[in-house]
């Protein structure tokens, strides 16, 4: 799942993107309409968190040139503007939800869960890769059915492997979405994080091993469950 928010205020996109990828979701931060509107050309997201407020302008403007243009793109607004008549303005000029700050983060959070249970990639089916299994509709790894506790950059990792199970996944891609969580990463960082993963998934019956290509990236197999989880072409 991919969200962007559209916030100005540096503490608040913080915190917010601290809960959102700590659920298991990527986030892009932007702080101006101008900037949303070059993140919404480029990217299909699964959820907007909409500030109105902006240093550019209304987010409402954009709120209506994304419905005019076609863009049914889930959009929840987290604003200060708190009276029936500014929600009704937000409902009417298409918002799916209207959260007026301040909120619970757990609210928050209950309220992305909920329209991203009605987005598309909510859809799809839930990877299996040996006794492993991953919904990308609740970020939920489990093993056996046993649930297996990851960080974000583990999680999002082994998601990127399941759904190329039995392939080469290069380098780049992985890097690529472990810069989602951490956009300064160090020259082995990767490397780090699949030792990390390796080594979380060593305790349940995973049927699975993360192989090394090396100097080419990592996949993920299925094995017997009496091989080790580890292992280097």
């Amino acid at each position: 799942m991919r969200l962007l928010l559209v916030e100005d205020s540096a503490r608040l996109a913080a915190l917010l993107g601290e809960a959102v990828r700590e659920a298991g979701w990527c986030l892009d931060t932007v702080g101006s309409l101008a900037e949303a509107e070059a993140a919404i050309a480029a990217t299909d997201f699964d959820l907007i968190l909409l500030d109105l407020g902006l240093p550019d302008g209304d987010g409402l403007d954009l709120l209506r040139n994304m419905r005019r243009a076609a863009d049914v793109t889930p959009v929840l607004i987290i604003t200060a503007r708190g009276t029936v008549e500014e929600r009704i303005a937000g409902l009417d000029a298409g918002a799916d939800d209207y959260l007026v700050k301040p909120f619970h983060h757990r609210e928050f959070l209950a309220r992305c869960r909920a329209m991203l249970r009605r987005s598309p990639t909510a859809l799809q089916p839930v990877l299996i890769a040996g006794q492993l299994a991953y919904d990308p509709a609740t970020a939920l790894l489990t093993a056996n059915d046993e649930a297996i506790a990851l960080p974000p950059r583990e999680r999002a990792l082994c998601e990127a492997l399941m759904r190329d199970v039995g392939r080469l996944v290069p380098r780049r891609r992985l890097e690529t979405t472990l810069s989602d969580y951490d956009s300064e990463l160090t020259a082995n960082a990767l490397d780090l994080a699949v030792s990390r993963l390796r080594k979380r998934l060593e305790g349940f019956e995973s049927g699975v091993e993360i192989a090394t290509v090396r100097g080419l990236g990592y996949l993920m197999r299925e094995c017997p469950r009496d091989e080790s989880d580890e292992a280097a072409l």
